[in-house]
């Protein structure tokens, strides 16, 4: 009887990338835009509307548009609001930044 022939893992670009976005991050992405979808009525009632850009490690990076985008209260929006609700609901979220 013959042996098997031993298997190759192959790395192309895409499992390369996915696996460094699954261990960049500690957050779980489901349970952070099911809590985003919680905040984003608040902001639209307002004209305003945010978007998620990407995690990184613990930092969640967000852009708010709309009324949201220039109005002077954004910052405390931002971290009164936003960045405490996904503290107190997101496991892993450190800090969230508005660019």
């Amino acid at each position: 009887m013959t042996e098997p022939a031993e298997t190759q893992t192959v790395d192309t670009p895409e499992s390369a990338e996915a696996d460094a976005t699954e261990a960049a991050s500690d957050i779980d992405l489901e349970t952070l835009n099911a809590t985003l979808e919680y905040i984003r009525p608040a902001l639209q009632a307002d004209g305003g509307d945010m978007i998620l850009l990407g995690v990184e490690g613990g930092r969640v990076n967000l852009q708010l548009v709309g009324a949201c985008g220039g109005c002077p209260m954004s910052t405390m929006t931002l971290t009164a609001g936003i960045e405490r609700i996904l503290r107190d609901r997101v496991e892993g979220v450190t800090e969230v930044v508005a660019i």
